[in-house]
């Protein structure tokens, strides 16, 4: 896949991702939110929780999954930190980390509360 496909196929997958998120009732905050160390595809939120959500797309969620590595994991946390830095709670904000998995199909599966920091 070249590197133009690859991009709008993410971005197809994180609209995808949005719209499920909607669905089940949560107000998109953020779509691609960049921090200084690095970038949140998704930030949701539903009843005063904000869920951060990093976007896998791959052949199949199995794939999707094994495409998320510590080092991303290290600058989710720290963005997900700056981002709460600027709301009322600060980092006492009730929040999360979950992984969308994205199938060639466009078929999503949440991970919620994926990751802990």
């Amino acid at each position: 896949m070249s590197g133009s496909t690859s991009y709008h196929a993410g971005l197809s997958a994180e609209a995808s991702v949005s719209r499920t998120y909607q669905a089940a009732g949560y107000r998109v905050r953020a779509s691609r939110f960049r921090g200084k160390g690095g970038e949140i595809d998704v930030i949701v939120q539903r009843d005063g929780q904000i869920v951060f959500v990093e976007v896998k797309k791959s052949a199949s969620h199995a794939t999707a999954a094994l495409r998320l590595s510590e080092r991303q994991i290290g600058r989710l946390f720290a963005t997900a930190s700056e981002f709460l830095a600027q709301e009322p709670n600060g980092q006492d904000t009730d929040s999360r980390f979950d992984i969308a998995l994205v199938d060639r199909h466009g078929v999503v599966e949440i991970l919620e509360n994926a990751l802990t920091a």
